[in-house]
């Protein structure tokens, strides 16, 4: 069996930063298990599958299944992975549709072009607050001796984020270098599968940038996740309401770094908007 697969840079517009994704597309559906081996065989945080709903091809499709793998198990919600998946359907397949919709776990998911950017249309996965004491063993090793302003939990997604206090800056943020053993040690409960860490923007700067943040996900085999669309579905509903903003842009400091471009519709879902950048196309081949 050949499979068409593509590595995909989202969430930037140069090639090697941003989030990589493997997208694959598929003719026939696979075993969940032969899913998982390719996911990690390709060892990226995220590999996606796209397969064809009642269409002849990618092209001219409008809906598609999507799955998304870690290369440890299967995930709920990938926000880089599907932004970059369109990606292939609208950049690669030329497919000739404004909207074209992915049938998930986490419901429909809508993404359409706006000129040299990809709008998905997510669900707002609000938090809420969390007692620290329960997790304060968790909370050490995530951030050590940095102050915490807010803690809070959202269930949906298994995400638990973690306020730094404005006190800190983005360079603490930065230096952070959380022990994925450690953090496994201290979360044994299946209850939390993504730490997040953000720290507002300063109001001072022109960074443009209303906060930041990075991701933690070793329950899932990703040490760090570079860019998380489904971490700002968590965000979002957080600064959202501490900034009174509806338009956001956020970065994450990993090592490759990406921005995101957030909107609250009246609808209470979230617009999320990013580039992404097809940088490798072959066969997988098994």
């Amino acid at each position: 069996m050949e499979i068409p697969i593509f590595t995909v840079d989202a969430f930037t517009n140069v090639p090697f930063k941003g989030n990589p994704a493997a997208i694959c597309l598929m003719d026939n559906e696979l075993q969940d298990d032969l899913y998982q081996s390719i996911a990690a065989e390709m060892n990226l945080s995220e590999t996606a599958f796209i397969t064809r709903r009642n269409s002849k091809d990618f092209s001219s499709g409008a809906k598609f299944g999507l799955r998304w793998f870690s290369p440890k198990t299967e995930v709920a919600l990938c926000g880089h992975a599907t932004l970059a998946s369109a990606a292939v359907l609208f950049y690669i397949k030329k497919n000739i549709n404004p909207v074209v919709v992915f049938e998930t776990m986490s419901g429909d998911l809508y993404v359409r072009q706006h000129e040299e950017s990809l709008i998905m249309d997510f669900p707002l996965n609000k938090p809420k607050p969390q007692d620290q004491h329960e997790i304060k063993d968790l909370l050490k090793a995530a951030v050590g001796d940095l102050p915490i302003q807010d803690v809070c939990y959202s269930p949906s997604t298994k995400k638990l984020m973690i306020r730094l206090a404005d006190t800190c800056d983005r360079s603490e943020l930065i230096s952070l270098r959380p022990e994925a053993k450690t953090l496994l040690r201290n979360e044994t409960t299946g209850k939390i599968k993504s730490l997040i860490v953000t720290l507002k923007g300063p109001q001072t700067t022109q960074s443009g940038y209303d906060f930041y943040s990075r991701v933690f996900a070793p329950w899932v085999g990703v040490p760090e996740d570079p860019v998380t669309g489904s971490a700002h579905t968590v965000l979002a509903g957080y600064w959202s309401e501490k900034l009174e903003k509806k338009k956001m842009m956020a970065y994450q400091c990993s090592s490759r770094g990406g921005e995101v471009k957030m909107q609250i519709r009246e609808d209470g879902r979230l617009d999320i908007i990013g580039q992404a950048q097809i940088i490798l196309q072959g066969t997988f081949k098994i």
